[in-house]
């Protein structure tokens, strides 16, 4: 049996799929896997930040598409970055154990989000750490910072910033955490939802290869991206806006924990909801109400008219 992999060029993207590769023939040692690197538009568009060209959806699309045409079997995603709804034809086959949730903040001048100077230029690409940064430091100057991992902190390692914020599980994949300056504490920074979660997407009707990823599984970090996926969705399931989400299983428990996060561009505005339950599509549903109620539409308006 061989398996194809779709997988983007970046260095991030193939130690991921390198790692499911490596995984499953572990597992399945008589298994063949072979990749296949699909450049996509988001890799091609580095000029323009990421809500002005389309959002998540520019790294997966032809990575779906790929997979859709049977071209290969199998496309490694950072869950992050993949939309809420898979496209006709496609399942999310598995999802291993969550690495690293927190981001993390890198200066070439050792400064931390209380240390840096005023008017500071911090990097991000993401709406959500850019509302939650000036939420607790209003006076930062957040800049649009595009680029793989190694692109990004190589900017931040050159001074051209401040300070970057970057997603913790790609820097400790690659073995970068070592530049980090200071860690962020949920408290300061709640992730995206399923960030430090990797997804292999495959065709629903793929029996052979879903049996294959089964093994890979992992059943509460499952239950909980699903339940901080559905407070996504809940809310409109748009990527390009600043909405975070973060659960938590309890040891011995089947209870999750989820606490919810809707937020304003200038971080002034903030909506935010914690409940627990067993189910968790149930669970992040609930919580999207309780944050409509709450007035997470009208900030999300907001976002919108950019």
């Amino acid at each position: 049996m061989k398996l194809f992999f779709a997988t983007r060029p970046s260095a991030l993207a193939r130690w991921q799929t390198n790692w499911v590769i490596n995984e499953l023939k572990n597992i399945h040692p008589d298994l063949e896997c072979e990749e296949k690197i699909i450049i996509t538009q988001g890799d091609k568009i580095l000029d323009k930040p990421l809500p002005e060209i389309g959002g998540k959806g520019l790294f997966t699309k032809e990575l779906e598409s790929e997979l859709l045409s049977g071209a290969v079997h199998c496309a490694v995603h950072s869950l992050k970055d993949l939309p809420v709804e898979n496209p006709a034809g496609l399942t999310i086959g598995c999802i291993p154990t969550r690495a690293e949730v927190r981001d993390a903040l890198i200066s070439a001048n050792g400064y931390t989000i209380a240390t840096l100077p005023a008017n500071a230029s911090v990097g991000t690409s993401s709406l959500r750490r850019s509302a939650q940064i000036l939420s607790h430091r209003p006076d930062i100057n957040t800049q649009s910072l595009r680029g793989n991992v190694d692109t990004r902190l190589r900017k931040a390692l050159d001074a051209q910033y401040d300070a970057i914020i970057l997603a913790g599980a790609g820097l400790t994949r690659l073995g970068l955490d070592n530049h980090v300056t200071e860690w962020l504490s949920l408290d300061v920074m709640l992730p995206a939802p399923g960030q430090g979660a990797l997804a292999i997407q495959c065709r629903a009707d793929d029996q052979t290869t879903l049996s294959l990823l089964a093994a890979l599984e992992d059943d509460s970090t499952r239950k909980c991206v699903t339940a901080e996926r559905a407070f996504l969705s809940g809310l409109g399931g748009g990527c390009a806006v600043p909405v975070a989400a973060y659960a938590v299983i309890g040891n011995r428990s089947l209870v999750i924990s989820l606490t919810g996060l809707v937020i304003s561009e200038d971080g002034k505005k903030v909506v935010k909801v914690i409940g627990q339950g067993t189910n968790a599509l149930e669970l992040g549903n609930e919580l999207a109400q309780q944050a409509v109620a709450q007035g997470a539409s009208e900030v999300l308006k907001l976002i919108t008219v950019h």
